[in-house]
């Protein structure tokens, strides 16, 4: 009967320490050493087409401790997380993107946070052609 009851507590411990770390957002993927330009990789630039899902603001490695602008987009080979620039200087320019806007990204092919994205130079969107950063990643946006 100890014993029994030995195994339910921990049970129960492993399970409430779980939920506990869930709750307070422990994340178990391998931290990010670095941030901005030094994520930019001029050797996995790509150019991909796709269709704006959504535009998301957070906190991101690739915009150097700031709160960062990105855009969810829908490609051929699926769903990119595409890092624009701070959201402070994203506003002082008025650029935005909306959902079903057809765009191209020229950037730099990542995977962070378990997500495929790419850390964007250029992009274009009908006649308008936006450079974000440099062949090296620092950012040109002012």
């Amino acid at each position: 009967m100890k014993i029994l009851t030995l195994i339910y507590g921990m049970v129960f411990a492993v399970a409430v320490t779980t939920i506990l770390l869930l709750v307070l957002g422990v994340s178990f993927h391998e931290p990010v050493t670095a941030q901005g330009a030094a994520l930019y990789n001029p050797a996995t630039e790509d150019i991909v087409k796709g269709v704006v899902q959504e535009e998301q603001d957070f906190d991101c490695p690739v915009s150097e401790g700031e709160l960062g602008s990105h855009l969810m987009l829908k490609t051929a080979q699926g769903v990119l997380q595409v890092h624009l620039a701070p959201t402070r200087l994203m506003s002082k320019r008025s650029l935005s993107y909306s959902a079903g806007d057809l765009i191209e990204v020229r950037g730099s092919r990542i995977q962070l946070a378990g997500m495929n994205g790419i850390i964007a130079r250029e992009i274009t969107r009908g006649n308008e052609t936006v450079t974000f950063r440099d062949g090296q990643g620092k950012l040109q946006i002012d």
